[in-house]
């Protein structure tokens, strides 16, 4: 019975190893067939890059220092032509401009096309030691930034820094903010460039003749 057993395991082997044998000519005589007729194998290829994103032309791109300050109420610096598509998108109605110089021919394009209104309040932007900030002036633009029959509207300068962010401190300041509170928001869109002249006027700013303008005394 063992021998028998034995027997057929041999066999079993032979079988296999025949098999093996035969698969082994089988590719033998396809690499003489291919060497022969000159076929080679081609290398490898690297993947393909992944395709470049197309350029969508619906981009919102934001103004320079574009932020919320308030429900309705936005900052900025100058809004170039790139910038339009993302102003439509607030539907503003007014435009507050801080500086003296005359707004762009293409900017006045783009408001007049959306019946945005500018308000234009020609604040001079000094470098310290020679800056005047024109307290009755910033009166002025916080009552027009206070009017809800305004908004939604964008404040912005040049750079949305300085002069923006003396008419947002005074903003807050009747919004009931501390100081550390208001010099911490004007610090971090001024950053290096903060003027200690710009948070003096705010500290000193007198908000009495205004509060009547704020929500919580209409």
């Amino acid at each position: 019975m063992k021998l028998e057993t034995m027997v057929k395991q041999r066999a079993v082997l032979e079988e296999e190893q025949g098999e093996e044998e035969a698969m082994e000519m089988r590719r033998l005589e396809l690499w003489k067939h291919e060497k022969r007729d000159g076929f080679h194998p081609p290398p490898p290829t690297a993947a393909a890059p992944p395709p470049m994103p197309a350029c969508d032309e619906a981009t919102l791109v934001p103004p320079l220092n574009f932020a919320m300050v308030d429900d309705g109420i936005f900052r900025s610096g100058f809004p170039a032509a790139a910038n339009f598509r993302f102003l439509k998108s607030l539907n503003l109605r007014s435009i507050v401009y801080l500086c003296p110089e005359p707004y762009p021919e293409t900017n006045t394009e783009f408001l007049a096309k959306n019946g945005i209104k500018l308000h234009q309040f020609g604040i001079e932007g000094r470098k310290e030691p020679f800056v005047n900030i024109p307290d009755e002036k910033i009166r002025e633009v916080l009552k027009v930034v206070l009017d809800e029959r305004n908004q939604p509207l964008l404040i912005h300068c040049k750079r949305g820094k300085h002069r923006t962010g003396c008419v947002v401190g005074c903003l807050r300041k009747l919004q009931n903010w501390c100081l550390s509170s208001v010099f911490d928001e004007y610090q971090r869109f001024a950053a290096a460039k903060a003027r200690s002249t710009d948070q003096r006027f705010m500290e000193l700013f007198d908000i009495s003749s205004l509060k009547h303008l704020t929500p919580s005394h209409c």
